[in-house]
């Protein structure tokens, strides 16, 4: 009998897919109003068109991407009045996450926070802004996760993807990383101190900072959906090819749009 090459489970492309788009999005090589066509997509990344189709809705899940009428998806962008108030709600929200991991967290948890708040220490410190960005999101996930509520991980799972759009669209200054890193100390002082209402205290006051370091923000909106993206963004495909290729120009069609 021959023997065949495993083929990789299509839920196994379509996470790195969606990997691979969202570190583009978060480090701004895909920029706001940005087409995220599914068949360019497919093609540049070699794989199917299912896989890239699941990325792009998870995308869309995660608010890092939004449909838009007679151009299908494209990437988000934020308008500072809707984060503000996008984080007025994060803000009760994550206290009570921190709240409810005090409450419930256990040695091995309490052992997982401290190693990645250690790892974020040592990424901070050596400049690396993806890895950064990965280990402030594995840090709240880790206390949402620890916090045991389905329905609120949920829900600050969804928020926490426009939230972390918006810090990279509308402020970026060279104390980001270090000042969410102080903040993020002090809930995990609270959390080990077994303080819960101390612990929801401090993650009230990191995401209340974190809205008033936005609204120092002075960059101009990009509308979320409807009218025309400005800057004019660069096409998806540019991402995953040399910059010295020029993508070539084809007519769209209907499945392009979905």
């Amino acid at each position: 009998m021959i023997e065949l090459d495993a083929i990789e489970p299509a839920s196994l492309l379509a996470d790195r897919a969606y990997t691979r788009l969202r570190d583009a999005i978060l480090a701004n090589e895909l920029r706001p109003g940005t087409q995220l066509s599914i068949p360019e997509l497919a093609r540049r990344m070699h794989i199917s068109r299912s896989p890239a189709r699941e990325a792009v809705q998870r995308l869309i899940y995660d608010g890092l991407a939004v449909h838009v009428a007679f151009r299908g998806a494209v990437v988000a962008a934020v308008d500072p009045d809707d984060i503000r108030e996008l984080y007025l709600v994060r803000e009760l929200l994550e206290g009570l996450a921190a709240r409810l991991a005090t409450e419930r967290i256990d040695a091995a948890q309490l052992a997982e926070l401290r190693a990645v708040l250690a790892d974020h220490e040592r990424v901070v410190a050596s400049g690396d802004e993806r890895a950064q960005i990965d280990l402030d999101m594995a840090y709240h996930r880790t206390i949402r996760e620890v916090a045991g509520n389905p329905h609120l991980s949920a829900v600050l799972h969804q928020i926490h993807g426009k939230a972390h759009l918006a810090i990279h669209q509308l402020w970026r200054g060279p104390d980001a990383a270090r000042l969410a890193l102080e903040e993020h100390r002090r809930v995990l002082d609270a959390i080990e101190d077994g303080d819960p209402d101390r612990a929801d205290a401090a993650a009230r006051a990191h995401i209340a900072a974190l809205r008033d370091r936005l609204g120092s923000s002075r960059s101009a909106p990009v509308a979320l959906s409807g009218g025309e993206p400005a800057p004019r963004p660069v096409a998806a495909a540019d991402v995953f090819t040399s910059p010295a290729r020029t993508p070539t120009r084809r007519t769209r069609t209907k499945e392009d749009l979905t």
